[in-house]
């Protein structure tokens, strides 16, 4: 675990390079500027960590651009304290975002193996969200309802399942599309059974899938 001050000076870098892409939440540019990305990265990639691009962490999975993964949380609205819900670890990059950001994370993983590296390399660096191994497209209905949900992967729709489980008053955020392309959609629940959607542009994550993977 090490973190260098060329590792800082190209986090720096990084956080320029979003802000004139148009992300203007002061606290997300602070924790993409706090948060090692190279530490949930594969070393083979150590040398990309810090380049606004998405990166594989195997299982047919990325680390989301850092600038998707600022352009999110920003739709988010993210407050402290918010209870959210997030579909997709991953490497744990997002998840740690979230925390950065004062949140209490629940998040769940589908591939047992990233299950189990996100936990790690999380713990390592203090952050300690509640983690689940599950299908992501159930949510955790247990432990809602939740102030804001953020899938990280591209749905074929937007989860009945997962409107379920927000708040009104509440935020999802969930890139909706085919396999090749997504469009990014925000819907808040206004009330029981009225939900305000709109879109905010397109982009490419890899398929949401349902079940789990050992």
């Amino acid at each position: 675990m090490f973190d260098t001050f060329q590792h800082k000076g190209l986090r720096k870098k990084l956080v320029e390079t979003i802000r004139n892409k148009g992300i203007r939440d002061e606290r997300i540019l602070e924790a993409i500027g706090t948060i090692p990305r190279h530490l949930f990265m594969d070393s083979g990639f150590i040398n990309f960590s810090y380049k606004d691009q998405a990166f594989p962490i195997g299982g047919g999975q990325t680390i989301s651009q850092p600038y998707t993964v600022a352009f999110q949380t920003e739709l988010l609205e993210v407050r402290a304290r918010d209870r959210v819900l997030e579909i997709g670890t991953g490497s744990g990059y997002q998840t740690a975002v979230l925390l950065e950001l004062g949140a209490s994370v629940y998040t769940i993983e589908r591939q047992r193996s990233l299950f189990l590296k996100a936990q790690a390399i999380l713990g390592e660096l203090g952050y300690k969200p509640h983690f689940f191994f599950g299908d992501g497209y159930l949510g955790k209905e247990s432990y809602g309802p939740y102030d804001r949900i953020l899938v990280t992967a591209g749905a074929r729709d937007v989860p009945e399942s997962l409107t379920g489980q927000l708040k009104v008053g509440g935020i999802l955020v969930v890139p909706v599309g085919d396999s090749l392309e997504q469009d990014m959609v925000r819907i808040i629940r206004r009330g029981d059974d009225e939900f305000e959607l709109t879109e905010h542009g397109s982009f490419a994550f890899v398929p949401m899938l349902n079940g789990t993977q050992e």
